[in-house]
C-alpha cells in the first residue's frame, strides 16, 4: 500500500523551534517526529510514502533519503502553498497505485495510536472513495464535528460550535481510492476537508467513518508537543522507532545524567545534553547540547539545541530556542518562549508568558 504523507506547514504555533526545522522533523523522544511515524506507516502494511513537502522541502530528504524504516520515500514539493486537499492532488502523479487501490494519507503533525489496517478493511469493504479516522473528544465544541449514519457513513462536515450534533471530530488519516484523488482540481488551493469530502457525498460517493477513540494528539502546540514526546517516552503510544525502551526518561548517546540529579516524567534527554547534580527535569525535552546547571528546575518544558539553563533557574511550560541561555536565578513560567541566541542575565525576577 501507498501513502502519501502531508508535511508542507510552517509550524508558526511551534515557533521558535520551527525557525530552523519543519514541525515533523523536530526531535521527539529520541527521533525526528516522522520517524515514528514511518515506523507505524510500515507496521500497517505501507510499503511506499510519497511527501507532499513545502516548507524547507529539502530537509526532509536529506533527513530520510530514499528509504527509511521499511518504507520507500519519494518527494514532492509545492511552489506555493495548496491547501491540503491540493497538496495530496499535487503529489499523485508520483503514486503507482491502481485507480481502485487504497491509498493513505497521513498528516505530518498527528500522533495516533489507532488501527490504521482495521480503516482500510472497513473502506474496502464498503467500496469508500474515501474513509476517515474519526476520533471522540470530551469537547467537540473546539472542533468541527463529522456525524455519521448506522451504516457508517459520513454524512456531513460541520464547523465548530457551541452545540455540536456529535463528539466525533476528524483525526487527520484518510484512506482515499486512487481515482477519487485525481478528482480533485490540480494546481488549485483545495481544502480536503471543507471542499472534497463534502463534494464525495454531495455527488453520492461513499464517504465512510472509522470510528475509533485510542490514543489521538495533535502535536502543532508547544504544550502537545512535549506531551507527545513525554507519551513516547513512558510508553503510552508504542513506537518501533524511539532508541530504547519506555521508562521515566530517554538518555540518547553522549548524554551525560549527574546520579544527583532527578530525571523523569518522560524526559528525553539529547545527545550530547547535560544535566548536573541538584537539578530537577521532568516531562522534558532536552535537545542535543542543551545544558541544565546545578539546582536548576525544568518542567514540561522544551530546552533547544545548545540552549543553556542557569544554576537554580526554574523552567515551567518554557520553549527555549536553539543557542538561548537563562542565567542563574530566573524563573519563567507559562508559555514563555525565548528565542533562538537570546540570554537572559542572572536575576531574580520571575517573567510569564502573562505578563504585559
Amino acid at each position: 500500500m501507498e501513502a502519501i504523507l502531508l508535511v508542507g506547514g510552517r509550524g508558526t504555533r511551534l515557533r521558535p523551534l520551527t525557525i530552523s526545522t519543519p514541525k515533523p522533523l523536530l526531535p521527539t523522544a529520541g527521533a525526528p517526529f516522522l520517524a515514528h511515524q514511518l515506523a507505524r506507516a510500515h507496521a500497517a502494511g505501507v510499503t511506499r510514502i510519497v511527501f507532499a513537502t513545502s516548507y524547507r522541502a529539502e530537509m526532509f530528504e536529506a533527513a530520510f533519503g530514499t528509504s527509511a524504516h521499511g518504507v520507500e520515500l519519494t518527494y514532492v514539493s509545492e511552489r506555493e502553498p495548496l491547501g491540503t486537499g491540493g497538496a495530496i492532488r499535487n503529489a499523485a502523479p508520483a503514486l503507482t497505485s491502481g485507480p481502485d487501490d487504497p491509498v493513505l494519507i497521513l498528516n505530518g503533525d498527528i500522533l495516533s495510536g489507532h488501527d490504521v489496517r482495521a480503516q482500510v478493511e472497513l473502506h474496502e469493504k464498503a467500496g469508500a472513495a474515501a474513509t476517515l479516522h474519526l476520533t471522540k473528544v470530551e469537547d467537540p465544541s473546539r472542533f468541527g464535528s463529522v456525524p455519521t449514519d448506522g451504516q457508517g457513513r459520513v454524512t456531513a462536515f460541520l464547523e465548530k460550535t457551541n452545540n455540536p450534533v456529535t463528539d466525533q471530530i476528524n483525526a487527520g488519516c484518510y484512506v482515499f481510492r486512487r481515482s477519487a484523488i485525481d478528482t480533485i482540481p490540480e494546481g488549485e488551493v483545495v481544502s480536503v476537508e471543507r471542499e472534497t469530502f463534502p463534494g464525495l457525498i454531495s455527488s453520492g460517493q461513499v464517504v465512510m467513518g472509522h470510528v475509533e477513540a485510542g490514543y489521538w494528539l495533535d502535536v502543532g502546540t508547544p504544550e502537545a508537543f512535549v506531551q507527545g514526546s513525554r507519551d513516547l517516552v513512558l510508553g503510552r503510544i508504542a513506537s518501533p522507532a524511539m532508541p530504547g525502551e519506555p521508562g521515566q526518561r530517554l538518555l540518547l548517546d553522549g548524554a551525560v545524567v549527574s546520579p544527583r540529579a532527578v530525571v523523569r516524567g518522560g524526559t528525553a534527554v539529547g545527545r550530547g545534553a547535560e544535566v548536573e547534580g541538584g537539578a530537577t527535569v521532568e516531562g522534558s525535552v532536552l535537545q542535543d547540547g542543551a545544558f541544565v546547571a546545578e539546582g536548576a528546575t525544568v518542567r514540561d518544558s522544551v530546552v533547544g539545541r545548545g540552549a543553556r539553563v542557569g544554576a537554580g533557574a526554574v523552567l515551567d511550560g518554557v520553549i527555549l530556542g536553539d543557542g538561548a541561555s537563562v542565567g542563574p536565578g530566573n524563573e519563567l513560567r507559562n508559555g514563555l518562549r525565548l528565542w533562538p541566541g537570546i540570554a537572559l542575565p542572572p536575576t531574580a525576577v520571575r517573567f510569564s508568558a502573562d505578563d504585559s
